[in-house]
């Protein structure tokens, strides 16, 4: 599977207004990570595609209510972009439909 357009890190402490808070969002994404509380970018990728094969086209990491998920958009191999939704700690997919 390809990124085959902009990696998005966001929304991990709420939205990002501005450069700053990026970072932090980030920052916090990277501390996540090395404590294993969520699964690696390349893991996820894995995970996403084999559920819909096709290129990705923007990834998320958001809280929501204090659950961390990935947000996938995937060009499919038929043409229409979907959506995939996986939990970023345990690696469930938890939704995946048409964008």
């Amino acid at each position: 599977m390809t990124l085959a357009a902009a990696l998005a890190l966001s929304a991990v402490a709420g939205p990002a207004l501005s450069g700053e808070s990026k970072k932090h969002d980030h920052d916090a994404a990277r501390a996540a990570l090395a404590q294993g509380a969520i699964l690696s970018l390349p893991r996820v990728l894995a995970i996403a595609g084999r559920e819909v094969p096709g290129d990705v086209l923007k990834v998320e990491l958001e809280d929501d209510d204090g659950r961390l998920i990935y947000d996938l958009k995937i060009l499919a191999r038929n043409g229409r972009v979907r959506e995939v939704e996986i939990d970023a700690k345990t690696g469930a997919v938890l939704k995946v439909e048409d964008d």
